[in-house]
């Protein structure tokens, strides 16, 4: 891989992300001061759920996707009918879900409100992450980086233009009708990308060039089909979404909404301080690693061990960086209100390393046939963190759902380390001892 091609993508892509990641911090710190502890809290959760329940809109559809494309090339265009499909459908039925849960789950007036008014981010959400990854198999790096950019600037235009010709403060449902806004939108504009990769237009890198039509012999896969491919990605991140988010939900419901706001500042500076390592495997690597796995193991494994080791300091470094910085930024960032966030950081600071290297070590158990194995843990560890989250936040509010992420991230490192070597490497291992 030339190495000046792959650093010009992942700045550009880093950049983007950070600038993403700025607006969308931008727009949290004008939501926690205008909506105060207990609104931003409200909303918070209601946004979490949403989030919670995001993915099962196509429920892995996206990630598969890369690795349908990275082990059989332009083939792989066999899976579009049924995955379009598949992801209006699964879309429809989380949605009346969503509904559902707003109307008879036991939330104030405001949070109903906002849960009903959500369910457009859900076909927003799916429709985003599915042409990011038609970009990202194109390689179309600086698009895909105003494509993920855009929602965040439209979410802060939106919000900044309301305060400023507002007379009160802004509410949690207003707020929710703005995401709920930019979702539509964004949904719309991603329909003819999406229709582009059924034709000429769709220009997939490192498999040759398009040699026409699929032949008539061509299998095309069922949506019963796709969706027993594409499960096993879409439950990785739920179990995700529940050992690293549901800290909120779980704070609101068993403390308060001022813990879960106090609590989400410090997720906010988290979820920036992971950009990094994100930008690298998701949105640069992992269709690689998909085709390295197949046909090219040296570098496969070469891209394993190279990447574990760089996630160690680079994690390292981003911890030293929090412990350095916070104390001044979260009070002059978000206000005087968030000051404990700051304590909080200090002990998910621990987490950085943890989650820097997990991520490298993770995304070779996502390739060929180990995704399965790589669920199970995070499933496991899933449970692990609900569990530890129920006994932890009566006793500790707060420092009980941050230690509970601390104990979580160093629980799926060894998990993911164990099955690297066990599973994904195993053979290559035996050669070196030998």
């Amino acid at each position: 891989m030339n190495r000046k091609y792959a650093l010009k993508a992942i700045s550009v892509l880093w950049v983007g992300s950070l600038l993403g990641a700025g607006l969308g911090f931008l727009t949290q710190i004008i939501l926690a001061r205008y909506l105060g502890p207990g609104g931003f809290g409200a909303f918070s959760a209601s946004l979490t759920t949403v989030t919670l329940l995001a993915p099962l809109a196509g429920f892995g559809l996206q990630a598969f996707w890369l690795k349908a494309f990275g082990q059989e090339g332009w083939a792989a265009r066999r899976w579009l009918p049924a995955s379009f499909k598949f992801v209006a459908s699964s879309t429809l039925l989380v949605g009346a879900l969503l509904v559902m849960w707003a109307e008879f789950g036991p939330h104030g007036i405001d949070t109903k409100y906002s849960l009903m008014i959500l369910t457009s981010y859900l076909a927003g959400q799916a429709i985003l992450e599915l042409v990011s990854t038609k970009l990202q198999l194109e390689e179309k790096y600086l698009t895909l980086s105003a494509w993920q950019l855009t929602p965040h600037l439209g979410r802060l235009a939106i919000i900044v233009g309301f305060v400023m010709v507002a007379d009160e403060r802004i509410s949690t449902v207003e707020v929710s009708i703005i995401y709920s806004i930019v979702a539509i939108v964004f949904t719309l504009l991603g329909i003819y990308p999406l229709w582009q990769m059924t034709n000429q237009r769709f220009t997939l890198k490192e498999h040759g060039p398009f040699s026409g039509r699929l032949s008539k012999a061509t299998v095309y896969p069922t949506v019963y089909e796709t969706c027993s491919q594409a499960w096993p990605f879409g439950l990785a991140v739920i179990f995700h979404l529940l050992y690293y988010q549901s800290n909120i939900v779980l704070l609101q419901r068993l403390d308060s909404d001022n813990a879960a706001g106090i609590y989400n500042v410090a997720f906010i500076v988290m979820t920036g301080v992971y950009l990094l390592p994100s930008v690298i495997y998701q949105k640069f690597m992992l269709a690689k690693l998909h085709r390295w796995a197949r046909h090219d193991k040296d570098m496969f494994y070469k891209a394993y061990r190279q990447g574990n080791l760089a996630m160690a300091v680079l994690g390292v470094l981003a911890a030293i960086c929090l412990w350095g910085i916070v104390p001044y930024m979260v009070p002059l960032l978000f206000g005087d209100a968030y000051k404990t966030s700051v304590n909080l950081l200090l002990i998910l600071s621990f987490c950085a390393p943890l989650r820097f290297v997990a991520m490298s070590v993770g995304a070779v158990l996502v390739t060929q046939e180990h995704m399965r194995k790589k669920v199970k843990y995070m499933g496991l560890v899933a449970v692990v963190n609900i569990i530890l989250n129920l006994v932890l936040i009566p006793k500790f509010s707060y420092y009980g759902a941050a230690t509970a992420t601390l104990i979580s991230e160093a629980l799926l490192l060894i998990f993911y380390r164990y099955a690297a070597g066990a599973f994904v490497f195993k053979q290559r291992q035996t050669e070196i001892i030998r």
